[in-house]
């Protein structure tokens, strides 16, 4: 049986499928020769990531696909409802990259309160010539130590945030509309551990008491943060969004920065990927990443192992 990686797949995955007896296509066929391509080598298994899309049209013109794989959580760039109709499995891997994700939501998050993405602009530049005046412009950081996180989504992905939020010593609120309360587990590096329940609030309650917020909910089709939204929020927050581009209204954000509502922001996702508007990438209070949320080793290792696990169960 043949499976085609399109989007790649880590080492793991490869050797785990092939000692199960598969073909791995490594290979990156473009959108629009892809039909054919799974046509002419027999495909049974289509694995994506992010930039192969999945449509109707796909799944309808080739009829060898038993299994279509998504190497990571969100399932938007497939049209999963109507590949189950037609008999196909569809697979994803939703707990493989929720640490890489929490991890660069802090890694923005401890960079903004300390202006840090500014700074390693400007250090290079100035650094020689402008030393004083740039520390002073430096000089007014914040701890998270203390500060409220807000987690809008508590799946997988907001409960490891949370945790590192807990474990940096930050109050933690939360809004999910299809969970009640989470039990979070600190583990440390000796076996200790901690036991903390979170019980969602209101959305508009974690918008009013945090100075944090960061996104992780799936695709929607209206804004989860927009003008509404921002003007609920305190003054001076800062927002992470490294979940999908399209749930921030980001014109609404640059207004809400312009404005002085918003004091800094973390974009890991845009809306217009892969050509995210010039206004937010020269905005200087906003921290930015090309959506690597997941683009750990460990992370791809732990995608690579789950794929293949399930991908030989279903067809072994």
């Amino acid at each position: 049986m043949k499976v085609l990686a399109n989007d790649g797949i880590a080492t793991s995955g490869i050797i785990a499928l092939e000692n199960a007896g598969f073909e791995v296509i490594l290979k990156t066929v473009a959108q629009e020769q892809l039909a054919d391509f799974i046509n002419d080598n027999q495909v049974d298994v289509l694995l994506v990531r992010s930039a192969t899309k999945v449509r109707e049209s796909l799944i309808d013109s080739c009829p060898s696909i038993k299994i279509i794989g998504r190497g990571g959580v969100g399932m938007d760039n497939i049209d999963v409802d109507y590949a189950r109709n037609k008999g196909i499995q569809v697979i994803n891997t939703p707990a493989a990259s929720s640490h890489s994700v929490a991890e660069l939501v802090f890694a923005h998050l401890f960079g903004m309160v300390r202006f840090l993405h500014d700074s390693n602009q400007n250090m290079p530049l100035e650094g020689d010539s402008k030393f004083k005046e740039l520390k002073k412009a430096y000089a007014k950081g914040v701890e998270l130590k203390g500060k409220t996180l807000g987690i809008l989504g508590f799946g997988r992905i907001g409960q490891a945030t949370a945790k590192i939020g807990l474990g940096v010593g930050m109050k933690v609120v939360a809004y999910d509309p299809y969970i009640d309360a989470a039990n979070i587990q600190l583990d440390f590096f000796d076996g200790q551990h901690v036991n903390f329940t979170i019980d969602t609030i209101e959305k508009e309650a974690v918008l009013e008491q945090a100075d944090f917020i960061s996104l992780h909910v799936p695709a929607q089709d209206e804004y989860v943060i927009g003008e509404k939204e921002f003007k609920i929020m305190k003054d001076g927050a800062g927002i992470v969004n490294a979940a999908r581009g399209g749930v921030i209204d980001e014109k609404a954000l640059i207004e809400a920065i312009e404005d002085g509502k918003i004091s800094n922001a973390a974009l890991d996702v845009f809306e217009n990927e892969p050509t995210p508007e010039i206004k937010l990438l020269m905005n200087r209070s906003i921290s930015l990443t090309p959506h690597i949320g997941a683009a750990t080793k460990e992370a791809q290792d732990r995608i690579g192992e789950e794929l293949a696990s399930q991908i030989i169960d279903i067809l072994k």
